[in-house]
């Protein structure tokens, strides 16, 4: 049963092994102009390779040796003349395989980054921030010299070898199988390096992977190590998958090396078995010097090529696993995506119903069970409730950041899934808890809520929120360069700027979750003044633990236990004395 195990991963192995190198391919053939000329050129360069040890045996033996001087002179000028065109065109070559592999990558790395756009919340939720920035980065970038190699080493050192074997073979077929006799242990050294090498080469990969996902983690998360005083362990930690990502690249390149040893090995005695047999059976004596120089020329040409083709094949070994990683990513089917005939989401009114919507994130763990409400458009509802109990996820179900396992989410008289992702929220203005400032100036950072805003409506929405004062003070206003999370800023000069770049684009649902967590009281304030404003005439959710900022709601539900556990105004829910009453009591 093992055995037969074994035997079926190794055919699957083989299978999908042999799948990516098609698909890899399958990108070199869109430059068939490129791949023509570079061909040609090689064939030339080829040809004069293997023209050489034949210009080289002429030379001796019908010039050398009669004392033809200057049929000598001119044989000479004329290998000077063509070797050095096949210089000339191996420079361009290369110049047209660089621009063209580059031409490629690029493009694989904008086909991964642009699927992962398509991706839904769970994809990332499940894996670091880290090892997808390898993939797109590290993994893309192994694929080049592939891609390269494949088209000047596999093709024209396969061609040269079989030339090679050819002209020994007419020229003389004792000489040329002496000189090929080193051949079988060469191809049972790649028989038995193959798998070995591949599998090392994949635990290498995810080796790197799981190091560059703790560098990103440690330095997103500097403030919480240095909180904690945390840097040996952190260090330490490091220190751990450094010395595992070098073991596993040391047991890599053993692998990988021993081949280039049975190279050597091979080549060793096959030219020992062919002079020998010059030697000691033809009796090769000065006449035929020039025979014995062309043939040690022709057998370095034969295993030269042999070496590359080697390397070549030990590249693809050790950088299939990552081009298996990148396809992999390709090949994600996106959870949440337009469905087939979907159509375009008419401007909304903001009517909200949900209709017995049940949810989970995990299997067998729901999170909502069965919940229906209808709201009316213009109307603002307030979620509260614990922590867990499902607020966040009513509103990512409205935006369709994730699908209802049972039930339907309307909006107005349109099932959510049956218009597009893109219609349906370029309507929605949310703001969630992370409020994410991308590196560039805080005028750019708001008018990614609307790409068309002029300079005035940025001002006005940030005027609205209360961040116009505080820009202002900065040295450089609006054109205040921002880094990554906008570092310099305070939490609360965060969430204004990010509060206003989820107003500007004037949505007509509006979602606000804990929109006003990290703002001090004055801020507040002026932030609720500006909401008030924006929440009229639209439908808007409103998420808070505080509950003092949504007293004014048309509407509280209290979201307890995968359902609304109650429903209704301020004033009606505190004189329930339920749950409503007993969050304030406990924030009082």
């Amino acid at each position: 049963m093992a055995a037969n195990s074994i035997k079926d991963d190794e055919e699957v192995s083989q299978v999908k092994k042999s799948i990516t190198i098609k698909r890899l391919l399958g990108y070199l053939f869109r430059y068939k102009k490129t791949i023509a000329v570079v061909l040609l050129i090689m064939a030339y360069c080829v040809g004069i390779s293997l023209a050489n040890p034949l210009i080289i045996e002429s030379a001796i033996d019908d010039y050398i040796t009669p004392g033809n001087i200057k049929g000598m002179i001119v044989l000479v000028l004329i290998a000077l003349a063509l070797n050095v065109i096949k210089v000339l065109l191996v420079k361009i070559r290369m110049y047209l395989m660089s621009k063209m592999t580059n031409s490629i990558i690029q493009n694989i790395r904008e086909e991964v980054f642009t699927h992962l756009q398509t991706l839904g919340f769970k994809f990332f939720d499940s894996r670091p921030t880290g090892k997808i920035l390898s993939r797109v980065m590290g993994d893309v970038n192994s694929l080049k010299q592939v891609l390269q190699n494949f088209v000047i080493t596999l093709l024209p050192d396969f061609i040269t070898v079989v030339a090679v074997v050819i002209i020994m073979l007419i020229k003389n077929p004792k000489l040329a199988l002496a000189g090929m006799v080193g051949l079988p242990l060469l191809i049972a050294g790649l028989l038995v390096i193959e798998n070995m090498c591949r599998v090392r080469w994949q635990i290498h990969r995810k080796k790197s992977s799981n190091l560059n996902a703790f560098l990103h983690e440690d330095i997103s998360g500097i403030r919480i190590v240095k909180t904690f005083a945390a840097e040996e362990e952190a260090l330490e930690t490091f220190d751990e998958l450094t010395e595992e990502h070098k073991n596993s690249f040391i047991n890599a390149v053993r692998v990988n090396d021993a081949f280039n040893s049975v190279i050597e090995v091979s080549t060793a005695i096959s030219i020992v078995c062919m002079l020998y047999v010059a030697i000691n059976v033809m009796h090769i004596d000065a006449s035929n010097v020039g025979l014995l120089v062309a043939f040690t020329s022709y057998l370095s040409l034969f295993w030269q090529p042999i070496a590359n083709l080697g390397s070549f094949y030990n590249q693809i070994i050790a950088n299939l696993a990552a081009a298996e990683r990148v396809f992999e990513i390709i090949d994600l089917e996106p959870e949440i995506k337009d469905g087939e005939q979907v159509g375009e989401m008419p401007q909304i009114t903001g009517r909200v119903r949900f209709e017995d919507v049940g949810f989970a994130y995990e299997d067998g763990v729901p999170v909502l069970k069965d919940v229906s409400f209808d709201i009316t458009p213009g109307e603002t509802i307030a979620l509260v409730g614990p922590t867990g109990a499902g607020k966040t996820t009513i509103v990512n179900l409205i935006s369709r950041f994730y699908d209802v396992q049972t039930g339907n989410i309307m909006i107005d008289d349109s099932n959510v899934r049956d218009v597009s992702i893109e219609s349906l929220r370029s309507q929605l203005g949310i703001m969630t808890q992370d409020n994410f400032l991308f590196t560039g100036t805080i005028r750019e950072n708001i008018r990614y809520g609307k790409l068309d805003a002029t300079d005035e409506e940025i001002e006005e929405a940030c005027k609205k929120v209360g961040a116009h004062d505080f820009i202002m003070k900065l040295e450089k206003g609006y054109e205040t360069e921002l880094t990554e999370r906008g570092g310099g800023l305070s939490a609360g000069q965060k969430q204004l700027l990010a509060f206003a770049r989820t107003i500007i684009s004037d949505p007509r649902i509006l979602i606000l979750d804990e929109a006003t967590s990290s703002i001090d009281t004055k801020s507040e304030l002026m932030v609720q003044k500006g909401i008030a404003t924006i929440l009229k005439g639209r439908t808007s959710f409103v998420i808070a633990h505080r509950l003092s900022t949504i007293r004014n709601a048309d509407r509280i539900f209290v979201i307890e236990n995968g359902g609304i556990a109650e429903s209704g105004k301020h004033d009606e829910l505190m004189a329930k004395k339920g749950l409503y009453y007993n969050l304030n009591m406990a924030q009082a």
